[in-house]
């Protein structure tokens, strides 16, 4: 949630980054799951929910032109804090752990039957509750290490990995697949130097993907090969830039070996205005099917490729090192003033609208940090960071 991050996006903090996997935009999900955090692929559909204080529904969303198909109430449930999904052959699962202050007593995870999603769009669920075997300490702190947005259904066990706002890292933990109360098996600690929002383990290439991003808002990553049945952070994990600028990404899903969909979620900071759309990204990877032939229950890939998508409204270009700034502004709307913020929200640069020439912008004089782009326009005002470096 954007108070959860007590504007980190400004500590110039930048994780070490091997990789870079290349991204792309599909679009703008719709104005129900501006909080968009689990997600998942099933019956050729993305589904998705809201985070916490939100209501008990799932959305079942076209892949390609991202519309809600089908609106599903899960009746006997409660979203103190929904931060994830996951499955398996008959079940959905919904992680109801998000635990920013680290005092809650009643983390659990719903379970719903397929069978029952398959024909109704009003659903029971059943609980799985659990508690972390090392936690002692539950006075509560703002930004704890006992924050968790993800979840994963791995073998007869449900994993989940926490999001540690003190130490930037993450451990994994396990609990049973079934209705009950148990102490979650902590399994190891992986320093990832960035907070971890999703994650998913792909059944077709046995491939971990564990999605987060770091104190500036920059999604990345942590690829996990090798698993065996019993997990463990083994030494094959890769650290990957997804190549978008800046997002609150927090869910990642697969609909075959080589294509992933992942969920931003709405940012918004008053001062300067700055506001990141919740959004559904997909990337590619080259894995082979894991332990099996491709058969015809495989399912087909998608292609994300949506010609009638609409561009960002704001693209913004910077080589590294370069002090020329480069913009594409798609708006019809009349340009009423172009501006440039630092981090404390004080105004830098400014240009009335009619003195606009051009769409490059020299930063020269500026230092290095994180600036926003600012334009106010006709009934609107938008703004992208950038950094400077």
């Amino acid at each position: 949630m954007i108070s959860r991050l007590v504007f980190l996006i400004f500590i110039i903090q930048v994780g070490f980054i091997n990789a870079q996997l290349t991204s792309e935009l599909i679009g703008t999900l719709p104005d129900e799951v501006l909080e968009s955090s689990g997600l998942i692929f099933y019956n050729g559909k993305l589904i998705t929910h809201n985070d916490s204080g939100n209501s008990t529904k799932l959305y079942e969303i076209d892949p390609l032109n991202l519309q809600i198909l089908r609106i599903i109430d899960v009746t006997d449930a409660i979203n103190t804090d929904w931060e994830d999904l996951a499955q398996d052959d008959d079940y959905i699962y919904i992680g109801d752990f998000g635990n920013n202050t680290g005092n809650r007593e009643d983390l659990s995870i719903y379970r719903i039957s397929k069978s029952d999603y398959d024909v109704s769009n009003v659903l029971s669920a059943e609980r799985i509750d659990f508690s972390y075997e090392d936690q002692t300490d539950f006075s509560g702190t703002q930004n704890s290490d006992w924050d968790a947005e993800a979840l994963v259904d791995f073998g007869d066990q449900l994993l989940i990995f926490t999001k540690q706002w003190v130490t930037n890292g993450t451990v994994a933990y396990a609990i049973p697949k079934t209705p009950g109360e148990y102490t979650a098996k902590n399994l190891g600690f992986y320093d990832v130097n960035g907070l971890i929002s999703g994650a998913v383990h792909n059944k077709f290439s046995n491939v971990l993907m564990l999605l987060g991003y770091s104190s500036q808002l920059q999604p990345f990553i942590l690829r996990i090969d090798e698993l065996s049945s019993d997990f463990t952070f083994n030494g094959t994990e890769t650290k990957s830039s997804l190549g978008i600028a800046f997002s609150q990404v927090e869910g990642i899903t697969f609909s075959d070996a080589n294509t992933y969909f992942i969920s931003s979620e709405r940012f918004q900071f008053p001062n300067p205005p700055i506001t990141l759309n919740a959004e559904i990204f997909t990337f590619k990877t080259s894995d082979e099917p894991f332990g099996r032939e491709n058969t015809e229950e495989d399912p087909a890939p998608i292609d994300t490729i949506n010609p009638e998508k609409k561009k960002d409204e704001l693209i913004i270009y910077k080589q590294f090192g370069s002090y020329q700034l480069q913009y594409d502004l798609n708006s019809d709307a009349p340009i009423f003033g172009r501006a440039i913020f630092d981090i404390t929200g004080k105004r830098v640069r400014h240009t009335h609208g009619e003195r606009i020439e051009n769409n490059t912008i020299d930063l020269a004089g500026l230092d290095s940090n994180v600036y926003y782009l600012t334009f106010y326009l006709q009934g609107s005002t938008i703004a992208k960071p950038f950094i400077l470096d």
